[in-house]
Parts: C-alpha cells; sequence; structure tokens
C-alpha cells in the first residue's frame, strides 16, 4: 500500500527556515511528478512547488519562488522542501502529493486532483 509521510513543520519566526520532507513507502518518488501543497482552513489547497518525474522539471507558484527550493534524492527515496524567508502568510498545512499515473512527465501546480497519493500533512506555522 502506497503512503507518503511528511515531515519537518513546526513553529519558526518570521524569516526563519524550515526543510519539509516527504518519504514514500510502496512507490518510486523519482520516477513520477510530485508536488508540494499548502493549505489553511477556508481555502483550497494551493500549490506551491513541485518536481517532475524523472530528470524532474520544477515549477514554483511566484509567492514563494525565490524562497522555496524542492529537491530529491533518489537514492533515499524523498522529496524536500527547504523553506527560507518565512513569512507569516506561508502559515498552513504542507502535504506532498503524488502522481501514479504519469511516469517521467511533468509536474503541476494545480489542479491537486491531478496527484493521486497524499501524505497526512505537516503543520507549519510562521510567527514571532
Amino acid at each position: 500500500q502506497v503512503q507518503l509521510v511528511e515531515s519537518g513543520g513546526g513553529l519558526v519566526p518570521p524569516g526563519g527556515s524550515l526543510t519539509l520532507s516527504c518519504a514514500a513507502s510502496e512507490f518510486t518518488l523519482g520516477d513520477y511528478p510530485i508536488a508540494w501543497f499548502r493549505q489553511v482552513p477556508g481555502k483550497e489547497r494551493e500549490g506551491v512547488a513541485c518536481i517532475g518525474g524523472g530528470p524532474g522539471s520544477i515549477y514554483y507558484d511566484d509567492s514563494v519562488k525565490g524562497r522555496f527550493t524542492i529537491s530529491r534524492d533518489n537514492a533515499k527515496n524523498m522529496v524536500y522542501l527547504q523553506m527560507n524567508s518565512l513569512e507569516p502568510e506561508d502559515t498552513a498545512v504542507y502535504t506532498c502529493g503524488a502522481d501514479q499515473e504519469r511516469l517521467f512527465r511533468l509536474c503541476v501546480l494545480t489542479p491537486p486532483s491531478w496527484y493521486d497519493y497524499w501524505g497526512q500533512g505537516t503543520q507549519v506555522t510562521v510567527s514571532s
């Protein structure tokens, strides 16, 4: 059974940094599109960064471009989201999504329904 597990969330002051991790079981993260989404209560899930399968084209939402970096370690079967210069507006539950259908294909930031597997999410709170 495919499982995605996020970790690395927490409370950080504005301007701080966090690195989120997404680990997978029964699924090869390196071969398929993977994305990080975030959601706050009352709002739709928002894609912030994604990496395609194989060579891995990368895309970022404009709101995080230049501050967040998505990367992948195929040997560890992990995907990461390095978040720098965090702002209170970045506060959300962050979840990784995996697309099981598009082998070695590009990723997308929307719609969330593109992705088939989801983790449980990890809370990121940016506050002084």
